[in-house]
């Protein structure tokens, strides 16, 4: 992908898919998705790349050891 609109765009033609085809595990996994992206994208309304899963992950838990960052 490559902005986020095009991400979200694309998480909710695959959720209708899924949910056709009853493939309850997709539509969770791609739901859990499309709600991350859509947070990040109101936290960061300038910002329109497509995030990576860390980048999502930090939005979400700024805290995590993964997602400090040190200044020396």
């Amino acid at each position: 992908m490559n902005t986020i609109d095009e991400h979200i765009q694309k998480d909710q033609s695959e959720i209708q898919s899924a949910k056709e085809q009853g493939d309850a595990a997709k539509v969770r996994h791609l739901t859990d998705e499309l709600h991350s992206l859509e947070e990040y994208k109101e936290h960061h309304p300038e910002d329109k790349h497509d995030p990576n899963a860390l980048e999502l992950f930090c939005d979400a838990n700024p805290d995590e050891p993964e997602c400090l960052v040190y200044d020396d």
